[in-house]
């Protein structure tokens, strides 16, 4: 009985955010997610499959952009958990290309546990490593470099967006630590 009653939660659900959080928010993540793709167009063309966009950029987009405080959102945990995961699920792929699930499941529990290990725990940094496996002939095509560009580069764009746009309102601040 304990067991299902733990399931039940301990703490009230947390206020809503101003109208203010929520526009700034939604601005540091057009602005961020907008200079990812107009880099991504740059670099590889209008016609070229949006390589630079990974999915999980949205998921960081949400933390960076609208949850500053968290420890998950601090430049370690974006740049260490994405960067770290994309690795992990390159090498796992290259390992597992055959078995797809094991090199699924794989890639995103040891991208958890080594994320744990250094302190950079960065739930979008799953997703990233599953892209990795998942991501079809395109990604796997880049090999390690796909830790580099789209992943490092598209990481350290958005943060480099937050660092600018969360600090501009007195109210806001960005980053809460470095390392």
């Amino acid at each position: 009985m304990n067991y299902f009653r733990k399931m039940m939660g301990t703490t009230k659900s947390p206020p809503a955010v101003s109208l203010f959080e929520i526009l700034w928010s939604w601005l540091g993540a057009f602005l961020g997610i907008s200079c990812v793709a107009l880099v991504h167009y740059h670099l590889l063309g209008e016609g070229a499959e949006l390589i630079m966009m990974i999915g999980s950029f949205g998921a960081s987009a949400v933390l960076i952009y609208g949850a500053t405080k968290s420890s998950l959102a601090q430049p370690r945990n974006l740049m260490g958990g994405h960067v770290l995961s994309a690795l992990i699920g390159v090498a796992l792929y290259q390992i597992f290309h055959d078995h797809l699930w094991i090199a699924a499941s794989t890639s995103v529990a040891t991208a958890i546990a080594v994320m744990h290990a250094t302190k950079t725990l960065h739930p979008p940094g799953g997703a990233t490593a599953l892209i990795a496996v998942i991501g079809g002939e395109k990604i796997h095509a880049l090999g390690y470099l796909y830790a580099v560009i789209p992943v490092g580069l598209g990481a350290l764009m958005m943060l480099i967006v937050a660092l600018l746009v969360n600090n501009i309102p007195k109210k806001r601040r960005y980053p809460e630590f470095w390392f």
